[in-house]
């Protein structure tokens, strides 16, 4: 590791509380925070075993600031690798502040964001895509995206990388030993046995990019578009979802006329829904853009709720909902089962090849049918978290594209029978292309592109 300076950040919220954190990492962490901390033991800090706890006040000459507990990890024993001091300090916005531009004034910098972790990530203590996991741990909303990325953080998805880029590397560079002692290194008969290897290669990269979907609305969660005609009860079943009076209900249909848009937790599937204006030919300017931005809405959805008012009869705007269906993720609610119907899920399913569920939104019956609905059209009936790896962040799922189709031109040079740089050149793109997810092979600016969206302290 080369010499670095030190930097300085609080690591815990701005805002009241019972405990602060005051995060110190360089080479000067120990000697800057000798200077300002006072040992009840009155032992220096540079004299302090790593790992240790130590209770003391935090000064600024004679003036004391606080009273705090002080831990000492030594590099590389860190989170950073370097020497690392943090200062648990009472959590009032005002002695935090204070304490960090203690610290600052005795030799350390302001923390960029990302900072600590991207030491983390130069040092060697962690790759790339285990730092991404950290912001993806903190910002995590169910418990399958927080365990999705406790397992990224364990190297879960690196290991995976790793095992593809070293036997890509292998055949790389017997490749290129055979291309310079021609004489001593064959490559007959060498392209098929190239061929399976790739073939296998490309088979584990696939089955990494079939969790991407997943993985994203797992973590991100679900696009949900409500639609149906104006007065079917699509306010009323946004309102029952999220538990509160979000959207106005009335007995006039038209009174959504702009979308609005909530995020639900159902049971540790998160949906982000976007509750929009009823489809119908209108006359009226403003209804009208809501209706276009409905359908417009709709062609992006992950899914599609379409809820239907079973008291009244379908109509022309029904028969146009529900061809926008067809081939689609999409769930059709026969809302209003506690009144007399009129239409029935017979009806419906002579029009589309969907059958319909049967809810009350006024009620509220009939919505664990629509939650396991929503577990078998894009979890195979379960959201349990398994062993499998998933692939949550965009970047890596384009990585694993390239990587994919660099391997798809290993395959084709060697059915057109192409000379074996050709392969290597190829094999050479999809190991830098695997290497960018794990930081191998990564640009700066986008290594500073991915800290920046981190906090100060992390």
């Amino acid at each position: 590791m080369k010499k670095t300076d030190t930097i300085a950040a609080i690591a815990t919220a701005m805002t009241s509380a019972g405990i602060g954190i005051i995060r110190i990492s360089g080479d000067d962490a120990l000697t800057i925070t000798d200077q300002i901390f006072k040992a009840k033991s009155k032992k220096k800090v540079t004299e302090m075993e790593t790992h240790t706890l130590h209770y003391g006040f935090i000064c600024d000459g004679d003036e004391v600031i606080d009273e705090v507990m002080l831990l000492i990890m030594k590099g590389p024993k860190s989170y950073t690798r370097e020497d690392t001091v943090e200062i648990d300090c009472h959590g009032g916005v005002y002695v935090m502040k204070k304490i960090l531009e203690t610290v600052l004034k005795y030799g350390a910098r302001p923390a960029e964001p990302g900072e600590f972790t991207k030491r983390a990530f130069l040092n060697g203590r962690i790759d790339l895509a285990q730092a991404e996991s950290v912001i993806d741990i903190i910002n995590a909303k169910n418990e399958f995206a927080l365990k999705s990325s406790m397992k990224q953080l364990s190297g879960k998805v690196s290991e995976k990388i790793k095992e593809i880029r070293a036997e890509l590397l292998h055949e790389i560079a017997y490749i290129e030993s055979a291309l310079d002692d021609p004489e001593h290194i064959s490559l007959d008969g060498y392209a098929e046995q190239l061929e399976e290897i790739v073939e296998k290669n490309k088979a584990a990269i696939e089955k990494l990019l079939a969790t991407s979907d997943n993985g994203r609305m797992l973590k991100e969660g679900i696009s949900t578009v409500i639609v149906g005609k104006p007065n079917a009860g699509k306010s009323s079943l946004l309102n029952t979802l999220v538990g509160e009076e979000r959207a106005i209900v009335t007995d006039i249909a038209g009174t959504t006329r702009d979308v609005l848009e909530e995020q639900i937790n159902l049971n540790g599937i998160i949906l982000n829904i976007i509750d929009t204006a009823g489809i119908r030919d209108t006359d009226d300017v403003v209804e009208k853009i809501g209706v276009d931005k409905a359908k417009k809405y709709l062609e992006d959805a992950d899914l599609i709720i379409y809820v239907v008012d079973s008291s009244t009869k379908l109509d022309e705007n029904d028969f146009e909902i529900m061809e926008l269906l067809k081939e689609r993720n999409a769930i059709i609610l026969l809302n209003k089962s506690d009144l007399n119907p009129v239409t029935t899920a017979e009806e419906i399913m002579s029009h589309i090849a969907i059958k319909p569920i049967p809810i009350s939104a006024k009620e509220q019956t009939g919505l664990e049918l629509l939650e396991e609905e929503i577990k078998r059209l894009f979890f195979s009936g379960q959201v349990t978290f398994n062993d499998e790896v998933y692939i949550t962040n965009i970047r890596h799922k384009t990585s694993l594209q390239e990587a994919r189709n660099s391997l798809n031109l290993v395959v084709r040079s060697i059915e057109d029978g192409m000379p074996e740089d050709f392969y290597s050149i190829d094999l050479m793109n999809a190991y830098e292309e695997l290497g960018n997810i794990i930081g191998e092979s990564i640009e700066d600016d986008l290594a500073q592109e991915i800290f920046s969206k981190f906090c100060m302290g992390k």
